[in-house]
């Protein structure tokens, strides 16, 4: 079975580089993550790559705090 290329895409998360945080963000700190998600977020940060949704605890809008400031996006 196949699935449409715009189901695939809202299964998937990107992160984004971002220079501030609006006061409601929902901000956790990279040492926060389990194991698995933690090892997702550093393979997309290195490789600027989407991140399988079902495989972390991400979610969409919520700020992961490493080197910089990144937001989680739906892809």
């Amino acid at each position: 079975m196949s699935m449409p290329a715009s189901e695939l895409r809202r299964r998937s998360l990107t992160l984004e580089r971002v220079d501030s945080l609006g006061a409601a963000a929902t901000v956790r700190h990279v040492d926060q993550l389990d194991s698995e998600t933690l090892t997702a977020f550093y393979e997309a940060v290195g490789d600027d790559r989407a991140i399988p949704a079902a495989e972390t605890g991400l979610e969409a809008g919520e700020v992961i705090v490493f080197t910089d400031y990144y937001r989680v996006e739906r892809a």
